[in-house]
């Protein structure tokens, strides 16, 4: 991930070109005017393309088109415009070299000292759910061509690929011509650009053609050694992500972090801040934990997190008048101690009496889908808070990428919940509704929790989280302390089996009254023996969740 640094000695004796010649073919033409009149007033020969060129004409500046250039008309459908030695050759032409200068002095070429080039809009088409045909007629081949040839001859070409330079091109042209500074930076993110461009058609084509070609491509498949995985991957990985912010510090002060979004995507890293201070790395950290927990459930749910682990997870009381206030209220009661400089999610809109609640809790972030306007205005108030609302077309990711030293890591999201009815009963009598439903919902938090992970419900409402330990005695010794007196009558899930019967002894006399667990440990007997020794039910759910 790193290199060697650019010689900023390079090209030094040709530092200021200035502009006589420019080049303009745009898909997005935010700004054109401004750009192409500023080119007119400083007497740039301007040479366009399309509806560049008629969108320039159109506004009064002088433009030639690119065919009286060729010679050559613009072909199959405007596949095929710039594809010519007398475009490239004047983007290529390296006019330090006396013999380049004297080849198109020999061919009556005339070089091109700007480029202005955006690409067609491939992703936009995809987003836009196109048939396939017409997404492949979006893959751009001349423009990426100008691109890259201005972008490796920036050493006497500006190559703009993004109307935010536009400004910074006209003041440089208006002051006699790009620097060198300028074009390295232009050209750095011309390349960037193609790069970015050509990965979303990689992509497209592996999600859309990739898996319908199974047969052609499956010499190139990596596979798991599972026999029992259908899961096939693509040969190569590429993440393509713009810097959205570079945070104040990362985990500790000493460290660097930026914040990177990726086009097209919908998490937490697309939120929008509507109050508080920048949002930090630990707080991004913890955010994105949080809105995890609380979406796992359909129903109105609030999840605190503190560390990126849950200080308390629940569902709204069955009578409650305001279901996410209530679900608030029963998740802070977990562990109110460690709720404090908390992180919270809710997967419904805030609503005022939430806001009350939360206003008089010291809070890092709250999100949410939404505030009502009185509970934007009750939290506005507390200046410490940061208020982030998700991007109305939130989803969950359906793969994990997590980097490791000289690679990644890739799996698929852990989104699945065994359903009850494909549970086993290992010991004891079948619940009752109620205590099965505390059971699902102790079985879907519990995957919100670090391993070893020991999870303790009542009511749809955590009472005691014991995570993060090395051992699970640890964690249902650290669950049974937090929840104390609530322990007695509490249901408790465990994330993976119990390799001994200790763990689930501290459970049993603390006084659960059902433990839903994996399955699976050789001494599986051991453990349901204690279970049926104290009358406890225990089902087996035949899958695990850790969380690493």
């Amino acid at each position: 991930m790193s290199g060697p640094r650019h010689d900023p000695s390079l090209y030094r004796d040709r530092d200021v070109v200035p502009v006589r010649r420019a080049l303009l073919s745009v898909s997005d033409k935010t700004d054109l005017l401004d750009l192409a009149g500023a080119l007119a007033e400083a007497g740039v020969e301007i040479v366009s393309t399309g509806s560049t060129a008629s969108t320039i004409r159109d506004a009064g500046f002088a433009v030639t088109d690119v065919a009286s250039v060729t010679g050559f008309a613009e072909a199959l459908d405007g596949r095929v415009k710039t594809l010519h030695p007398a475009v490239h050759a004047g983007l290529l032409a390296d006019l330090r070299l006396e013999h380049h200068e004297a080849q198109l002095t020999e061919l009556g070429i005339s070089p091109f000292e700007l480029v202005v080039v955006n690409l067609y809009p491939f992703a936009a088409t995809v987003a836009s759910g196109a048939p396939a045909a017409d997404i492949v007629e979006q893959i751009d081949i001349g423009g990426p061509a100008m691109v890259r040839a201005s972008a490796k001859n920036h050493a006497n070409v500006a190559i703009v690929v993004d109307p935010s330079a536009y400004g910074e091109v006209i003041e440089a042209v208006r002051a006699g011509g790009t620097s060198l500074r300028l074009r390295q930076k232009l050209a750095t993110l011309a390349f960037e650009h193609t790069a970015s461009y050509d990965l979303g058609v990689s992509t497209w084509f592996t999600e859309n053609v990739y898996d319908q070609w199974d047969d052609t491509f499956a010499a190139d498949a990596v596979e798991t050694d599972d026999d029992e995985s259908e899961v096939e991957y693509a040969p190569s990985i590429f993440v393509d992500a713009d810097l959205a912010a570079v945070l104040r510090y990362g985990e500790n002060s000493h460290q660097a972090a930026g914040l990177y979004r990726v086009e097209g995507e919908s998490g937490i890293a697309q939120a929008t801040q509507l109050h508080g201070k920048e949002m930090s790395y630990n707080n991004y950290v913890d955010a994105d934990a949080a809105v995890r927990a609380a979406y796992d459930f359909s129903e109105p749910a609030v999840a605190i997190i503190k560390h990126a682990n849950p200080c308390g997870i629940a569902l709204a009381a069955v009578d409650a008048v305001d279901a996410i206030a209530s679900a608030h209220e029963r998740a802070h009661a977990c562990d109110p101690v460690s709720a404090y400089g908390g992180v919270i999610a809710a997967n419904r809109v805030v609503t005022r009496a939430m806001a009350e609640t939360v206003a008089g809790i010291f809070t890092e972030v709250l999100v949410a889908p939404g505030f009502e306007p009185e509970a934007l205005e009750i939290l506005t108030a507390k200046k410490n808070i940061r208020l982030l609302t998700l991007p109305d077309d939130f989803e969950r990711e359906s793969d994990e990428i997590r980097q490791i030293s000289g690679g990644f890591l890739v799996q698929e999201a852990d989104a699945h919940f065994a359903p009850f009815d494909s549970w086993t009963l290992a010991a004891g009598e079948p619940v009752d509704d109620a205590t099965r439903r505390d059971l699902e919902f102790a079985w879907t938090a519990v995957r919100a929790v670090k391993s070893n992970a020991i999870l303790l419900a009542s009511g749809g409402a955590s009472v005691g989280v014991g995570m993060g330990q090395v051992n699970r005695v640890d964690s249902c010794e650290l669950a049974v302390t937090r929840a104390g007196d609530r322990a007695e009558g509490s249901v408790a899930a465990s994330d993976a089996f119990f390799p001994f019967a200790d763990g689930a002894e501290i459970l049993l006399r603390a006084g659960v009254r059902a433990i839903v667990q994996p399955g699976g440990s050789i001494r599986d007997d051991e453990v349901v023996a204690a279970a049926v020794a104290a009358g406890v039910t225990m089902y087996f759910t035949g899958e695990r969740h850790f969380f690493h």
